[in-house]
């Protein structure tokens, strides 16, 4: 019995894991994409933050809509429509000669990852036993850097050779995979636990959000979504571009980033090992502060052996708390809001990955130096790491309910 049971959490993680490394492609590849169009289509400082954008406002449109859904119609169809969206929207993406049209198709894009991400999310943590939950939803997670390496890996070796269309190409082959995954996967037995008369109306889902019994949570959650979308966004997808800025060529800021990814890794699995043992917050905390301060030395950096340290630090850290916010998100509400309080915390949290891009592309326009502008995201972490300091309960070992 056991045995079975530690297969059927292992296909699990394995079957949405795969979908994460997918999603985590698509948005790894979108950076090194931003700064090979830029050479391209000549495109501006500006032009290159909507790109960025763009993609955010449909993850936060996804995340709301398919969070939404999910407390509706399952974990599971909604996690495959997800996956199915993106998917298409970005192979799509390849035949596009126009900022415009790439941009609607980025929205699409946006709108299926932003909705993938919390339902997974949502499925495995409903799925495995408590003991387990906060480890196996940071390995979760942890799927998200091997989409980044096979990212960078494509961005390195595919887009000076083939171009960036071949790259998006090749981030469609999802499609197939999703497809796949109708075959045999159950949904979550703790949704299919809840009766038809138990489930309420979107409205009602949203309105409980922020009832006197799950204020504080709701509150707490929005913060720490936002302050940390806004900072990932914003350093992220500017990380190969902010490299060429500091006087790298386009070839050697991907071999950096690909270096710096590679950190990725260990962050998830020490955040995974201390989840379980310390909890919750104490992962959250120390990693979002790991991160403020990485972040701040990567801008101020002057030197290249400098600017990799930070860089790898700032990968560790920041990847670290990403598992962690995971795992800790599904776990403050009941079963039949908590898609609905995933997906909004994460719809709220991708209006921070709207405004990151942005404000990056408008202070590089303004001239203003990259140690003032990480600085901002050094502050954005840190207020983001207090917020769950004092407003956060610890849930580990929490029965779900």
């Amino acid at each position: 019995m056991n045995n079975k049971k530690e297969i059927s959490e292992r296909k699990l993680l394995g079957i949405a894991g795969m979908g994460w490394m997918f999603d985590a492609m698509d948005v790894g590849m979108l950076s090194f994409i931003i700064a090979a169009l830029k050479l391209e289509w000549d495109l501006t400082p500006g032009q290159m933050g909507w790109i960025g954008s763009i993609n955010s406002i449909g993850m936060a449109v996804g995340a709301l809509v398919f969070g939404l859904m999910a407390d509706r119609i399952g974990r599971k169809h909604v996690f495959i429509i997800t996956l199915l969206l993106f998917s298409v929207g970005s192979g799509a993406s390849a035949f596009t000669s126009t900022l415009t049209v790439f941009l609607v198709l980025r929205f699409l894009v946006g709108a299926g990852l932003g909705g993938e991400l919390p339902v997974a999310s949502t499925l495995v943590s409903e799925s495995v036993p408590v003991e387990k939950r906060g480890r196996i939803v940071v390995l979760l997670e942890s799927f998200w850097a091997g989409g980044w390496l096979i990212a960078a890996v494509i961005s390195y070796f595919v887009i000076p050779k083939f171009g960036w269309q071949a790259a998006l190409l090749i981030s469609a082959l999802p499609a197939l995979y999703a497809l796949f995954l109708r075959i045999g996967l159950p949904d979550s037995p703790r949704f299919s636990a809840v009766k038809d008369r138990e489930k309420i109306s979107a409205l009602q889902s949203m309105k409980k959000l922020w009832s006197k019994e799950y204020s504080r949570q709701t509150a707490m959650l929005w913060i720490v979504w936002f302050c940390v979308v806004f900072s990932y966004y914003g350093m992220f997808l500017w990380l190969p571009s902010v490299m060429v800025m500091k006087g790298f060529s386009l070839i050697k800021s991907f071999e950096y980033v690909l270096i710096m990814t590679l950190a990725q890794l260990p962050g998830y699995f020490t955040a995974a090992w201390c989840i379980e043992r310390f909890g919750r917050k104490f992962v959250l905390v120390v990693y979002l502060t790991g991160t403020a301060v990485s972040a701040y030395l990567f801008g101020s950096a002057e030197t290249t052996n400098m600017l990799m340290t930070a860089g790898i630090l700032l990968s560790f850290f920041n990847l670290g708390a990403w598992g962690g916010l995971y795992a800790y998100t599904p776990e403050q509400y009941p079963t039949v809001i908590r898609g609905t309080g995933t997906g909004m915390a994460a719809s709220f949290g991708r209006i921070g990955g709207v405004l990151g891009p942005l404000l990056v592309g408008y202070l590089v326009a303004q001239n203003i130096s990259i140690s003032v502008i990480f600085t901002c995201f050094c502050i954005s972490v840190l207020i983001g790491a207090c917020t769950v300091l004092f407003l956060g309960k610890e849930t580990k070992s929490k029965e779900l309910l």
